[in-house]
């Protein structure tokens, strides 16, 4: 991974992420959801291994290196998003209709957004990108008070969409 991208933008490219272990295969993306995890940060953290029940989340030797996802055992499920305190894992479906991916990501923000709006759709920088819709947000006990939002996308924008920006709503 280029430290220079990391270190002066605080964001990696999306090249630098296919070079890590948390990024799936082009085979595997083409078999429906799966987790796309985008830890970067060699930190003590693992609530994302004990999350996943299919152990297709790792962390091999020391609890500071960064997690391994096997993508053929990766269910799509979805429970690892919340558990993860860096906000770093997204569950992506390149293949959710002919013309759109969903992308499915935490949210820690209010108001939540409603199903069926249309909204901004931002990549990881936060520059927005193209306009989405909501499918879902869950918000359960499951969930531990993270808000998992699903949206659908342009197809291209399945692996540069990252989150959504709401705009402001005044109460009346």
């Amino acid at each position: 991974m280029s430290k220079e991208t990391i270190e002066y933008t605080g964001v990696s490219s999306l090249q630098e992420l296919k070079n890590t272990n948390g990024f799936p295969s082009e085979k595997r993306f083409k078999k429906g959801p799966v987790a796309v995890i985008e830890c970067i940060q060699e930190i003590p953290c693992n609530p994302c291994v004990d999350a996943c029940p299919y152990g297709a989340i790792t962390i091999k030797g020391s609890i500071n290196n960064l997690p391994i996802l096997d993508g053929d055992k990766c269910k799509g499920c979805g429970l690892c998003i919340s558990k993860c305190p860096g906000l770093a894992i997204f569950l992506v479906d390149i293949n959710f209709s002919k013309e759109q991916a969903a992308v499915s990501f935490p949210y820690e923000f209010l108001p939540l957004p409603k199903v069926g709006e249309e909204i901004s759709a931002v990549n990881r920088e936060g520059k927005f990108i193209t306009m989405a819709r909501v499918l879902k947000v869950q918000n359960g006990i499951k969930n531990d008070r993270t808000p998992i939002v699903t949206i659908i996308v342009p197809k291209k924008w399945g692996n540069e969409i990252r989150s959504i920006l709401i705009p402001q709503r005044r109460s009346s």
